[in-house]
């Protein structure tokens, strides 16, 4: 096992529960392509290790795949590598964050891998453990870093940024309307003395909210906890980047699972595979031109919910959205996929009714629902 994560990190007892999300799902989606006939074994990576639930059920389930596991959290490496042990001949464990995948698989020596797993988000092991600055409702530090050994932290965001920039990280990353009253509260008690603890920013941004629509849509301090935990841990750029490698680093036949928790992530992981599963040729010829055909096939009819029986045995599971692809192209692929995405036959549009580009999402997020992140306490 090649293994440079949780170097001197105490892993001590486990901390959190954690149930994986949609795992039955994502074995049925991986399935296909770890299990293929033409190669002595297969490469699966899990983006997002945390505490190592679907790694094991991938490592089970498929005694031929070699695992490769990213995480950034290194208190979580270390439990995963201890939960990992009886695989340790086929797994490498890397602290790395997902958007540096090109370089961990140059490091090790592979070229394609034949499954990638996005499971994006806060860890149970981050939410549960009370002194990582996560939870709103229970006292402790504002840290909020995935990767405590580097990084900016929550409290340095809460009383460094000024008004129109914290404004900005809630209304963005949070999607909270009342943004600018609640950035000029955080900045009227730091003018007194720094905020330094979940539970006084919690009881401010809970203050700033009006009381009437306090009353519904849950916790009103959970939309501007997710927001700072976006922007301490860079988490939208790091899957913007992340989205388009994973695809070029999968073979002919892999498969790319993405599990989103809130709407942004969503949005991001949408456009991107949709990108990847359209034809960039001309409109106009009758077939594809080679090298313009999509890349990709989409497994999933739009994001795939969760069931109610999910739900209620994992509550944190409430807000997931799943959406899954399949690598199609290559120079010389043969499949039927393949072919059928080259040929097919090409709709001719007329010059006068070209179909309008669609707008690119601005800075605002859409109203398509303020779900609960898996990270958010209740």
């Amino acid at each position: 096992m090649w293994d440079d994560a949780g170097l001197g990190v105490d892993m001590g007892e486990l901390r959190g529960t954690h149930v994986p999300v949609l795992l039955d799902r994502c074995l049925s989606l991986l399935g296909p392509a770890l299990e293929r006939a033409d190669k002595e074994h297969t490469v699966h990576v899990d983006a997002t290790l945390g505490l190592g639930g679907h790694a094991e059920a991938v490592l089970a389930a498929h005694p031929r795949t070699v695992l490769i596991g990213l995480d950034r959290d290194q208190e979580a490496l270390a439990h995963a590598r201890a939960r990992l042990e009886p695989y340790a001949s086929r797994t490498h464990l890397v602290h790395a964050v997902y958007d540096e995948l090109p370089d961990v698989l140059e490091r090790l020596g592979y070229e394609r891998i034949d499954s990638a797993l996005f499971d994006l988000g806060v860890s149970s092991l981050q939410l549960d453990a009370p002194d990582r600055g996560f939870a709103y409702a229970q006292d402790a530090p504002l840290d909020m870093r995935m990767d405590q050994s580097r990084g900016i932290t929550a409290e340095e965001v809460v009383n460094t940024y000024g008004v129109p920039e914290l404004t900005r990280v809630l209304r963005v990353y949070g999607e909270e309307k009342f943004a600018a009253r609640i950035a000029s509260a955080i900045a009227r008690e730091r003018a007194k003395a720094p905020i330094t603890s979940s539970a006084l920013l919690a009881s401010l941004v809970r203050d700033a909210i009006p009381a009437a629509a306090r009353r519904t849509g849950g916790h009103p301090a959970k939309r501007s906890f997710q927001a700072l935990r976006i922007e301490v841990n860079g988490e939208l750029a790091a899957l913007e980047s992340a989205l388009p490698a994973a695809p070029d680093a999968l073979a002919p036949g892999g498969r790319l699972v993405v599990m989103s928790y809130h709407s942004l992530e969503d949005r991001i992981t949408k456009r991107a595979l949709a990108e990847r599963a359209r034809s960039t040729g001309p409109v106009d010829l009758p077939v594809e031109l080679p090298g313009s055909g999509p890349t990709l096939r989409l497994l999933t009819r739009g994001a795939e919910l969760p069931s109610d029986d999910e739900v209620a045995a994992n509550p944190r599971a409430a807000s997931v959205r799943l959406r899954a692809a399949e690598r199609i192209d290559e120079v010389g692929d043969q499949t039927s996929v393949g072919r059928a995405a080259r040929e097919r036959p090409r709709r001719r549009i007329s010059p006068l009714r070209q179909p309008q580009q669609s707008k690119r999402d601005g800075g605002h997020a859409s109203q398509e629902g303020d779900k609960q992140d898996k990270g958010e306490a209740t």
